[in-house]
């Protein structure tokens, strides 16, 4: 019963902090002023335009395929994969299981390993490739290491050593409603639930930010219409009309 406690209070924290940190970041992204008309061109020239091209960019990571299909495909792999194991992970969340996440069961059941074989492309070239070397950093590995473990952890239980996921989800399930209900014991269980609970304390202030920032990039969700229309900051109109900036 005290692994129980122990983890229900880790899950806990993690939310707490994964929650709270996404909103300080996000709301420091939006308060953030963008001084320029900065959009990366080619960029359309209406809100329309913007939108379809942010849908592009988060669905099909179109400037990244541009850039370097090598790079674009690993990318790719690994994010489409970690959303299929999402969506399969979501049973331990709900009941009854909606049905849309029935069907993702056994694709998000093997999705793990090419989850786990784009992180490992993108891995390599961090050691492979010169120029990206020279710029990564010890966090940048320490990252991939971690997503790794959670994709092996996870994969170890699906396909060699089995927990009872019954227990777990009764376990997640409790959490929800702050009824207790035992964790099995299973090692790989919990070196599984461990990495996640600190990829969740890390997430808000870690490079994975790159989720939620994507959208406040004036890069992208700038319009390419400095002509038809002039782009005034808050902080520059009040400039121009003579009051203090806050």
């Amino acid at each position: 019963m005290s692994l129980t406690v122990l983890y229900a209070i880790v899950f806990y924290a993690a939310t707490a902090l994964l929650i709270g940190g996404l909103v300080a970041k996000i709301n420091c992204y939006a308060r953030t002023p963008a001084p320029l008309k900065i959009p990366t061109t080619p960029a359309p020239t209406t809100t329309g335009g913007v939108v379809l091209r942010m849908a592009r960019e988060v669905a099909l990571f179109e400037s990244l395929f541009k850039s370097n299909k090598w790079i674009w495909m690993l990318g790719w792999l690994f994010h489409v994969s970690l959303l299929l194991v999402l969506l399969r992970h979501l049973r331990y969340f709900t009941d009854p299981v909606w049905f849309w996440v029935v069907w993702a069961q056994p694709f998000g059941k093997y999705a793990g390993f090419a989850m786990v074989a784009g992180l490992g492309g993108l891995w390599a070239r961090r050691f492979l490739v010169d120029r990206v070397r020279y710029i990564s950093t010890p966090s940048d590995h320490l990252m991939l290491m971690l997503l790794i473990g959670i994709g092996l952890s996870g994969l170890g239980m699906s396909f060699v050593a089995h927990t009872d996921i019954v227990s777990v989800k009764d376990f997640f399930m409790g959490l929800m409603v702050f009824d207790l209900k035992p964790l099995p014991t299973d090692p790989v269980l919990l070196v599984h639930l461990s990495l996640v609970a600190l990829l969740m304390v890390i997430f808000p202030i870690s490079k994975l930010l790159h989720a939620p920032g994507v959208f406040f990039s004036p890069t992208r969700n700038q319009a390419d219409n400095p002509r038809e229309r002039r782009h005034l900051s808050p902080w520059a109109a009040k400039l121009e009309t003579g009051s203090k900036p806050e």
